[in-house]
């Protein structure tokens, strides 16, 4: 393990790094494969063999309270003010450990089935053809708010029973929820993500009663039919299901659909190999994916005493697995710092690993690809018309919006 000092090139706020961290995490795995940050009070973890193995091993967890006290564990509680907030967080099966996330996931999942995610494509395509239809029309516009947003949203959404006439807050809620998943988050941020979590909890319950009351072909009305006493959720657990199902149904894709293109634009060749060979698109959504990560770090408590590389890790420490690091390890990854369209192996993990790897996955490469299809398809000339500007996050990477023209 080794010590952090003032010249290492490691900052998650300093806007250099936030334009390319990529350099600075092959400082880190160079320096070891486990390093202690004190300005997170955390313990970083860069090589791809070592976030795989720790994403599957149970002695870490996204939780603790289900074994532990706080003051057991040798942690602060929350802030009494920050509550709403984690009402909402830590009764979604992200949150939550065994049991408890057996059951949610178990019921949650049987709206994911390779089957239920195939009957989707149509629609998937079918608005992803009408969105970049729209951009065409106007002669550009932002690739951000004009096709990478509103296209998971709506599925999700329609999933979930959402009507098209309530659907306007659902990103920004999302969007200020997810702010506290950044690292030290400004008490400013805090009070955005509790606001954001009393108003979509209280849309959510109100969406629940109405389903209660008038059942329709949906997700939630499927999850309040659950009549199996192993899997019925709370209303709690419900609004929390709901909440984190809106959320990474669409942060992700959103995130790896501007990085993926802004990746495209900036390599003139692999772009043009892409327009020239459309049968290109499942394996560039899988390299966009890995070249330019949109969840950089997911974290872990240590619930019980782990070692790496000889270093004691101990109970009550927090591990921070960095996937865009993980992501571009030469150990794993040939040319990892190049971007291969065509790359076969490709073992990223975007969506994580062990029993919350993500559920969506399989709809959020529908998306990818029907999107980017619809793009090369419809706007063969597509380009940016603007140096895009960078969201001043570390954990969730993404672009402020990006500005194109056909």
């Amino acid at each position: 393990m080794a010590a952090f000092d003032s010249s290492d090139s490691f900052d998650p706020w300093d806007p250099d790094f936030l334009a390319d961290p990529y350099p600075a995490y092959a400082e880190l795995r160079d320096r070891g494969r486990v390093h202690y940050y004190e300005p997170t009070d955390q313990w970083l973890v860069p090589h791809h063999a070592d976030v795989s193995a720790l994403l599957r091993d149970r002695r870490l967890g996204r939780t603790y309270v289900h074994r532990y006290t706080h003051e057991d564990f040798g942690r602060t509680p929350p802030p009494p003010e920050h509550e709403p907030f984690h009402t909402l967080n830590d009764h979604g099966m992200l949150d939550l450990e065994p049991p408890d996330h057996t059951r949610i996931r178990r019921l949650v999942s049987k709206a994911f089935t390779p089957r239920t995610v195939e009957r989707l494509k149509p629609y998937v395509r079918s608005l992803a053809d009408d969105l970049v239809g729209r951009l065409v029309e106007s002669g550009g516009g932002d690739l951000l708010t004009d096709v990478a947003e509103p296209l998971p949203v709506a599925v999700i959404a329609e999933m979930l029973g959402i009507p098209e006439s309530d659907r306007a807050p659902l990103r920004p809620w999302s969007a200020d929820i997810c702010g506290m998943y950044e690292l030290n988050p400004s008490e400013e941020t805090a009070a955005r993500a509790v606001r954001a979590s009393l108003e979509f909890s209280e849309y959510l319950r109100a969406l629940i009663a109405a389903r209660r009351k008038d059942p329709g072909d949906d997700l939630v009305s499927g999850l309040i039919a659950a009549h199996d006493e192993d899997d019925r959720l709370t209303e709690q657990e419900m609004v929390s299901t709901c909440a984190l199902l809106l959320n990474a149904g669409h942060e992700a894709t959103v995130n790896a659909t501007v990085n993926g293109w802004w990746a495209l634009f900036r390599d003139p060749g692999s772009l043009a190999a892409l327009r020239a060979d459309h049968s290109l698109v499942p394996t560039a959504v899988e390299e966009l994916m890995r070249y330019d990560t949109p969840l950089q770090l997911f974290e872990r408590w240590v619930l019980d005493e782990i070692e790496i590389d000889g270093t004691t890790i101990p109970r009550g420490a927090e591990v921070a697995m960095l996937f865009g690091s993980a992501n571009h390890d030469p150990a794993v990854f040939s040319a990892p710092d190049r971007l291969d369209l065509g790359r076969r192996d490709n073992p990223h993990i975007s969506f994580s690993a062990g029993i919350h790897y993500c559920i969506g996955a399989p709809l959020a490469r529908i998306e990818l690809a029907a999107s980017m299809t619809a793009l090369l398809e419809r706007a063969p000339a597509l380009r940016p018309a603007a140096e895009p500007e960078r969201k001043p996050n570390f954990v969730i990477r993404g672009l402020k919006g990006l500005t194109v023209e056909v």
